[in-house]
């Protein structure tokens, strides 16, 4: 970790590797959106499916569901900084190639799957890596600013990149969208590079893999805070989450709004995010962890049902922008709380648990949400989802004290 430089508002900024870091991730989330909206609206067109538009997002996690577990275990053993070079240098590929298929006019749907499946592979080592690797930049007395702050470069990408893609669709197509972010992380690995670094020191001798996930199994249940947040991010995960992978079927059929409107859609979320993620950033130590985020988690999911039910494209819009705000206050504080409660040598293995309920499960909330919208109709799929999340949190705050005591 490098020696803090001051006059910095955010404690995280201080850190000149953290202020890289950050700045490149800024760059390349701004493509990672773009690459999102246009993704799932060339499937729209591609199948016309809502199915199809939630197996590909599905797809796109699978490699998290079955890797990211055992990536936590390499994180451990591995030098974090060449690891997150080699896993972002690898998220360059299917960008560019998506660009080429598209510009080609060869594009298909199980091309689409296929490079998203690819992705996600990657990134089911490149997520817990990156969570991991934070710590390092800036220290446990930062970490938490340095948490809000990831996250608010995140949703200010969520802002500009949706709106940037929706125009983009309309004026170039969707392939410009898959070549600017293949562009796009060029930045983040200019930044990890320009990085100073102390020599990269090996652990012990470590046991086995499976030595190695049974010590992080047993830390996470014997934390009941830990253990709570783990199950309630899968929650999320599978029933909460899916609501963003549905955007462009509400966008389409429900609110009957083209390219733009989706892209305005996907921008408030992100509005919302950002506005969330910088309140945590600002105050900080100030803030009752626990108590927090069992408010804001019941929050969205009251609110994802509010959005569901909702017929006006307008009041829709606006319930987007609070929903945001909601989902990144409660995603910041659970992070924070785990890394800051976690030994720095179980570090890897506990935030590849965390990735995996709270990325790997996504294509379950994909199918889950893609097939009962088939059924019973997108709005319906949505708010019961959003019922789930909330009664989920409602009973964690009543059943574990330690959380609202955090």
């Amino acid at each position: 970790m490098d020696e803090p430089a001051h006059g910095f508002r955010f404690g995280a900024l201080a850190h000149r590797n953290f202020r890289l870091f950050f700045l490149g991730q800024g760059v390349s989330l701004i493509g990672t959106w773009m690459q999102n909206v246009a993704q799932g609206w060339l499937v729209l067109e591609l199948t016309n499916s809502p199915f199809y538009v939630g197996l590909v997002s599905a797809l796109g996690s699978l490699g998290v569901l079955l890797l990211t577990i055992y990536a936590g275990v390499v994180v451990d053993r591995t030098n974090k900084h060449r690891l997150v070079i080699l896993t972002q240098t690898l998220s360059m590929l299917p960008a560019f190639a998506l660009a080429a298929l598209v510009w080609s006019r060869a594009a298909a749907v199980w091309h689409v799957a296929a490079l998203a499946a690819f992705l996600g592979v990657v990134n089911a080592f490149d997520i817990p890596a990156r969570q991991a690797f934070i710590v390092d930049l800036v220290g446990k007395e930062d970490l938490m600013n340095a948490i809000a702050l990831n996250s608010s470069a995140f949703n200010a990408a969520r802002v500009i990149g949706p709106a940037v893609a929706g125009v983009l669709i309309g004026v170039l197509g969707v392939g410009a969208c898959f070549f600017l972010n293949g562009v796009s992380y060029l930045a983040v690995i200019a930044g990890l590079l320009a990085m100073r670094l102390p020599p990269y020191v090996p652990g012990p001798p470590a046991g086995s893999a499976w030595a190695g996930l049974s010590e992080a199994v047993a830390f996470i249940r014997g934390d009941r805070r830990i253990a709570a947040i783990v199950v309630l991010m899968a929650v999320f995960s599978i029933f909460g989450f899916s609501y963003l992978v549905m955007m462009p079927v509400f966008a389409r059929q429900v609110l009957h709004r083209g390219a733009a409107g989706y892209g305005l859609m996907m921008t408030t979320v992100g509005i919302g995010a950002l506005i969330g993620a910088l309140a945590v950033a600002s105050l900080d130590r100030r803030i009752r962890k626990g108590p927090t985020l069992i408010a804001a988690g019941a929050t969205f999911g009251l609110l994802l049902v509010a959005f569901a039910l909702s017929k006006s494209y307008f009041v829709s819009v606006a319930l987007l922008a609070f929903t945001g705000g909601a989902m990144i206050v409660n995603n910041a504080l659970a992070n924070t709380i785990i890394q800051e409660i976690v030994p720095d040598r179980l570090r890897g293995r506990v935030m590849g648990f965390y990735s995996f309920v709270f990325v790997g499960l996504a294509p379950l909330g994909s199918l889950e949400v893609g097939t009962l919208a088939e059924r019973i109709g997108t709005p319906a799929a949505v708010a019961l989802g959003g019922a789930a999340t909330a009664l989920a949190v409602t009973l964690a705050g009543w059943r574990v004290p330690e959380l609202r005591k955090t």
